[in-house]
């Protein structure tokens, strides 16, 4: 998963500003826009862009005309298809954060603690992703966030992700440990 960094060393490097930052902190990708130099891919230290060798707008294996199941499937509404030679990455979602965001506006309210739910956090068996407003000093993302067992990968370059881990706690007896 991208870990959408403040400081994402994927941002400065593409020649045709693809890949830029938004006002909300995610690191954004412009697809109509990318020119696959795989430059940001190189220069992600997490590893997690992919490149797009796939064509799916001219593919004979997908039906588009709907009439099968397997047409059905193919296509998400609300997120665009990619051509070939693109470069992509996680975007936590953003048509699902969008669809909130106006939602909450309609109703003239702010945005709830738990309102926004990525397709990872959705699915998760076990409820161990969580996605909010790291601004909310009362939502249960801060507490995450404050915990002493959080942490980041690889903080020594100083990327500053957005997203956090909580270490396993390990309960050992004492006794075990002399012995």
């Amino acid at each position: 998963m991208c870990q959408q960094c403040d400081n994402a060393p994927c941002e400065n490097v593409c020649p045709v500003s693809a890949t830029n930052h938004s006002s909300e902190g995610l690191n954004q990708m412009a697809y109509n826009r990318c020119i696959g130099t795989k430059y940001c891919i190189n220069n992600c230290p997490y590893k997690v862009r992919r490149f797009n060798w796939f064509r799916y707008a001219t593919n004979d294996a997908f039906d588009y005309n709907m009439n099968s199941d397997m047409g059905r499937m193919v296509l998400n509404p609300d997120v665009t298809v990619r051509e070939r030679g693109v470069v992509e990455k996680c975007s936590f979602c953003v048509q699902r954060i969008q669809e909130k965001k106006l939602q909450a506006k309609l109703e003239n309210r702010e945005l709830a603690d738990g309102d926004i739910k990525t397709a990872c956090m959705q699915v998760c068996p076990a409820g161990a992703i969580i996605f909010g407003d790291t601004n909310n000093k009362q939502g249960k993302l801060i507490d995450l966030f404050t915990d002493q067992r959080n942490y980041n990968l690889i903080e020594e370059i100083h990327t500053l992700p957005s997203v956090g881990y909580l270490t396993k706690v390990r309960n050992r007896d004492e006794e075990s440990e002399k012995a």
